[in-house]
Parts: C-alpha cells; structure tokens; sequence
C-alpha cells in the first residue's frame, strides 16, 4: 500500500483523555500535572461530540472554580478518519500544530492524529523496503539463503559497520526514542556476530540513553553457506568492532544542512 493511500483511522490513537464542559477548571490543571499525553484534553459532551479543547496556556491566570466551558478554545482544525495520512500531515505542517482531532461527520471524536503518528506511518512502509533491498545484496553477493526475522537485540553487541555518527542527528534519535518514534534496526547475523547494516544513530543513541536492547529485522545468514561477509570485512578494515569504536562529529556541519557564508 503507497503512503497516499494510508488512511487517518490505520494511525490515529484512539484511547484519548477527554473532559467535559462543565469540569472545573481547577480539576483539568490538577489532571494536566498528571502529564496527559498531547498536554491538553479535549472538551466533548456527553455523546462524545467534540466541543473543544482545553490546554495549558487557556489556563493561565484562570481561577480554579471557572468551568471548562468558559476558557477552552473552540476553532479548532480537525481531520477525518478517511483522510489521507499525507494529507493530514501537511495541515499539521501547515497549521503548527502537534496534533489533530479526528472527528465524523457528527462531529463525534474518534481518535487524536499527532505528527508522531505520520513518522510511524512512514516508517512502517519505508523501513520493510530497506529490508529487502538488503536481502537481495546479500543474496546476489554471497549467492546464500537469507532469512529474516524481528526480534530485539543487545545493543552492545552489534558490530558497526559505519564510523561516523553526527552529533545533531544523534541528538534527534534520542528524542525518537524516548517517545517511542524511532524505527527498527537492521542487522546481519552471522554465527555468533551480529552486523549493524542500518540504525547507526538510533544504536548510538541507545547506547547514551543506557537501553540496553532494540527492536531489529534481522537477516540470518548462515557461516556453513558463507565464510566471511563483506560487511564484516569492511568493518574489519575499518577498526571497528564494537559501537565504541565509532566516532561521533560534533564539530562539523552536518552534509545535508546547506548555511550561507558570513
């Protein structure tokens, strides 16, 4: 299935946080402290219609014994559940917004659509088309059977075979995976080694946050079909046998950010 065709409703959360109109307003700061995931709730009677949405910043300077009703923000931009996923992103691009209410044609609340919930939806597409074109280079290389399988692996474990991470990229795969965005690795497992082909950044990044294990698609290839990888060789020449060997470059500008000279 292209991304053009991915619908809201697939990646939309469902399980929201809601509150009514005629709640206190001292009752949603005290729920708000409680750190509800989208940093605000929002406002729906009792059939589930969505009225609006009461946040942080509507609280400012508000008395505790106000209701909802009088302070919460009620032009809000929403999505349908049909509405394409690339579609959805570029209002929340175009509006600033982190999140959509998704609504039907009643205007009853049906889930929350974040810019999380875009990087996911890429991901899941882009990440099993990495996969395979890998596959195929192993394959056509060593002329072997490779078979792929998902489950976590010891980070420490792996074997890089790239020796330079960016610093500011580095930085982005920490906030991934703090918040749960950050896609599998893909790695080669080869006997008892395990090869990072793609990842290098999350991987580095896990090592700094002490995770200990990570989700990767793992392709197997067997040491009785192939003697030695040319992924193992070339980290072999390259020094690298473990994630610590790999160095991360604070100091120059990443290749992909273009600045204008002084």
């Amino acid at each position: 299935m292209e991304l053009d065709d991915v619908r809201v409703d697939a990646y939309m959360t469902t399980d929201v946080e809601t509150v009514g109109p005629d709640a206190w307003v001292t009752d949603v700061v005290d729920r708000l402290k409680a750190g509800p995931q989208y940093g605000g709730l929002p406002v729906v009677d009792g059939d589930d219609h969505l009225l609006g949405f009461v946040g942080a910043i509507d609280l400012l300077e508000v008395n505790g014994d106000v209701r909802v009703e009088s302070v919460m923000s009620r032009d809000l931009v929403v999505v349908r559940p049909e509405m394409t996923v690339k579609n959805a992103a570029r209002v929340i691009f175009r509006t600033g917004h982190q999140f959509l209410p998704v609504v039907d044609d009643d205007r009853v609340l049906l889930g929350l659509f974040s810019n999380g919930d875009a990087v996911r939806s890429q991901i899941e597409r882009t990440t099993p088309s990495k996969v395979q074109s890998t596959r195929e280079m192993l394959e056509r290389t060593h002329d072997a059977s490779i078979s792929v399988a998902e489950r976590e692996v010891e980070v420490d474990s792996l074997i890089p075979t790239q020796r330079e991470v960016y610093g500011d990229e580095l930085e982005g795969r920490k906030y991934e995976l703090q918040n749960g965005l950050a896609e599998p690795l893909i790695v080669v497992s080869h006997g008892a080694e395990t090869l990072l082909v793609d990842g290098h950044h999350r991987a580095m990044a896990a090592r700094r946050l002490d995770i200990d294990r990570m989700l990767a698609h793992v392709l197997s290839v067997s040491p009785e079909e192939v003697d030695e990888l040319g992924l193992r060789r070339m980290a072999r020449v390259g020094g690298l046998q473990s994630l610590a060997d790999v160095e991360v470059n604070d100091y120059l500008q990443h290749p992909l950010i273009e600045k204008t000279e002084q």
